[in-house]
């Protein structure tokens, strides 16, 4: 597995996310699975990733046949994958700017994979996938979990430095339960249809994984 600095527990001054290395980080590898399992069962065939990253899992749900399109702020992680990946399209662009025209209401699904817990302001993800969802269109989002008994073990272990990253520029700044994470789809006009926690056993899962419609 490829570590970048994106997986570092600091960096200093940094203008963006960064990202130096190709390929699909430990967190794709785990969470692809469930993301293959819910896009081809289903009628979708065009995919939004929003917040790319480097390209990896956008070019992971291309090679499934879909029409995969990846977006991130980072232009660092858009170069690496515009470079790896010609045969997709990429583009840099903030999460807190309204989509391009030729993006808005054209995707059968748009998929957020650990991203939520980054923002400051984590609504604008929803209204970003709302600009680019179909009527009906699916929204999947992944974010490390947290519950009572996963969050006890790191604090007896005393992991809380190495799993928070406290020093990361751009790091974790959202911690999400199921609760509130669920209540946070709802309020913004999704239906939860599933929820999945995967790494490791459930008790200490590495990431929950939420699917949801977007309701009107």
């Amino acid at each position: 597995m490829n570590v970048s600095r994106t997986d570092c527990e600091s960096s200093i001054q940094s203008d963006e996310f960064e990202w130096d290395a190709t390929g699909c980080t430990e967190v794709h590898k785990y969470v692809m699975p469930t993301i293959e399992k819910w896009i081809c069962n289903s009628d979708i065939e065009t995919v939004l990733d929003l917040g790319c990253g480097n390209g990896a899992l956008t070019n992971a749900i291309s090679m499934l046949g879909k029409n995969c399109v990846g977006i991130d702020m980072s232009s660092s992680g858009v170069a690496i994958a515009a470079k790896q990946y010609p045969e997709s399209r990429f583009e840099v662009s903030s999460m807190d700017k309204s989509l391009e025209s030729d993006f808005r209401n054209i995707f059968d699904a748009v998929i957020c994979v650990e991203v939520v817990e980054h923002l400051l302001l984590p609504r604008m993800l929803f209204e970003r996938a709302r600009e680019a969802l179909r009527p009906g269109g699916e929204l999947i989002v992944t974010t490390p979990y947290h519950g009572y008994l996963k969050n006890l073990m790191i604090a007896l272990a005393g992991g809380f430095d190495s799993h928070w990253h406290p020093l990361r520029d751009y790091g974790h700044v959202k911690f999400f339960s199921k609760a509130t994470l669920g209540r946070l789809f709802e309020e913004q006009g999704f239906v939860v249809n599933e929820i999945t926690l995967v790494g490791r056993i459930p008790a200490l899962a590495r990431s929950m994984m939420f699917r949801g419609k977007l309701l009107g």
